[in-house]
């Protein structure tokens, strides 16, 4: 003799409120889709060193463009004009505003340089800054100062801002060409040597955010052999 093994009124609820809780479920996604809303990945912190004033210096995978931090760094050009790789993508994220004000900085100060990089506004990024840096295309000689200048002038102009944390892409090591073997000892070095000139500092946190395993294998080897 067949005998249920609960109540049919409740598997009934039961199964009202897994629906229930699907479709709000399903709702929620459906206006996030239609506000343009981005569901943000945040990185993943892989290794930290701490300087002796207390700083740290972390390396992380993940969307650069999705860091709360108060500044991102945009691997740039000198014109400013964000057409390809990851000026693009920040563009794309945060919105025409800040072409507009990279365009209005570059009329009233000219080309930016390795050493005196740009900042603007982050528009709809949870930065509230991106500070835009040039660096060296390789081949185009004295690559290695040119990239820690680039790396110090980004660190400079956010202390002058009084920010606390700050976070960088492998600069120049894209579509300019720099090795990232060469380029991420370099890069850490600079950090390093700015936190030995500059104390105090409100600059509390720089991150380096990679975006593919190579590049994190890469900086993470570098930070073990930083001295």
């Amino acid at each position: 003799m067949w005998q249920s093994l609960g109540k049919p009124s409740d598997c009934h609820i039961a199964e009202t409120k897994i629906n229930s809780s699907h479709s709000v479920l399903l709702a929620l996604f459906v206006l996030a889709f239609d506000l343009g809303v981005t569901i943000k990945r945040m990185s993943t912190i892989h290794a930290t060193h701490t300087f002796r004033g207390g700083q740290a210096l972390e390396i992380a995978q993940g969307d650069l463009t999705a860091e709360a931090v108060d500044a991102i760094v945009n691997a740039a050009n000198e014109q400013l004009a964000h057409g390809g790789g990851i000026a693009a993508a920040i563009v794309r994220r945060g919105g025409e505003i800040i072409q507009r004000e990279s365009d209005a900085w570059v009329r009233q100060h000219g080309p930016i340089t390795h050493a005196r990089p740009a900042y603007t506004t982050a528009g709809q990024m949870p930065a509230r800054y991106v500070i835009h840096a040039v660096g060296p295309v390789w081949g185009s000689g004295d690559e290695d100062a040119k990239l820690a200048d680039a790396i110090t002038g980004s660190l400079e102009l956010a202390s002058e801002l009084g920010l606390r944390s700050i976070a960088f892409p492998a600069i120049s090591t894209g579509i300019f060409g720099f090795p990232k073997e060469r380029a991420a000892p370099v890069m850490l070095a600079a950090v390093r040597a700015f936190f030995d000139r500059h104390q105090p500092t409100p600059l509390q946190t720089v991150r380096f955010t990679l975006y593919d395993s190579g590049s994190l294998d890469v900086f993470l080897r570098a930070l073990e052999n930083l001295t």
